[in-house]
C-alpha cells in the first residue's frame, strides 16, 4: 500500500483526503492601470469560482508606495487546481492581463502558511526551546572560557563591581557569540537535524 492511501474498516485500501493546496504569485503592477488591475483580477477571481474546489483568493500590495502585489488563491485539491490552470478561460483571462502585470513568482504551498505569509526562502523558525538550547550550548563554553582567561590574567578581576564586570563580559562576547559562535553552533545543530 502506498503512503498516499490508508485501508478502510474492511482493511481495503482507500485514497487519503485531498490536500489543499495554496497558489502565491507575486506580479508587478503598474501605479497608473490599478483601476484596470483590479478589475481584471476580480475577473479572474469570478472565472476560479465557476471551477469545482475553489476555496477561495485575496490580492495585497507588499506596501502602499510598492509595484508589486501578492495574489493568493486556493483549491481543494491538485487535481482541481490542474483542471483550473490549464482550461481555456484561464488561459483567456491571463491574455487579457498580459499588458497590466508583471508575473515574478509562483509558489504552490500546502499548508495554511500559504495564506498568511509572504512567501520566503528560508526555514521555518525552529521552537523557542531549540533556540535557548543552541544559545546554551554556544555561550556557556564561551563565557565559561572568558571567565576563566579574565580572572587568570587579571586577579584583581573579582574585586570589581558586579555590574561592570556583567558589562565588560557582554561587550566582549556579544560580538563573539553573533559573529562567530552562534553561526558555527547552528550549522552543527542543523547537521544532526536539530534545527
Amino acid at each position: 500500500m502506498s503512503p498516499e492511501e490508508s485501508e478502510n474498516a474492511l482493511g481495503q485500501p482507500q485514497a487519503s483526503p485531498a490536500v489543499p493546496i495554496t497558489v502565491s504569485i507575486t506580479r508587478a503592477v503598474d501605479p497608473d492601470r490599478i483601476p484596470d488591475v483590479t478589475r481584471w483580477v476580480q475577473a479572474g477571481v469570478n472565472l476560479a469560482n465557476r471551477y469545482p474546489g475553489f476555496l477561495g483568493s485575496g490580492w495585497v500590495r507588499q506596501g502602499a508606495d510598492s509595484v508589486h502585489w501578492h495574489m493568493l488563491y486556493r483549491f481543494s485539491d491538485a487535481t482541481l487546481l490542474e483542471k483550473w490552470e490549464s482550461s481555456e478561460d484561464r488561459r483567456r483571462w491571463l491574455e487579457g492581463g498580459r499588458e497590466l502585470v508583471r508575473e515574478s513568482r509562483v509558489e504552490k504551498r500546502t499548508g495554511i502558511e500559504g495564506w498568511f505569509d509572504e512567501p520566503v526562502a528560508s526555514p521555518a523558525t525552529p521552537p523557542r526551546w531549540k533556540q535557548a538550547t543552541s544559545i546554551w550550548l554556544g555561550f556557556f563554553p564561551v563565557n565559561l572560557a572568558f571567565t576563566l582567561l579574565v580572572t587568570t590574567l587579571l586577579p584583581d578581576w573579582n574585586d570589581l563591581a558586579t555590574a561592570l564586570k556583567v558589562l565588560v563580559t557582554t561587550l566582549v562576547l556579544t560580538p563573539i557569540m553573533a559573529y562567530w559562535v552562534l553561526p558555527g553552533v547552528t550549522r552543527l545543530l542543523r547537521r544532526v537535524r536539530f534545527l
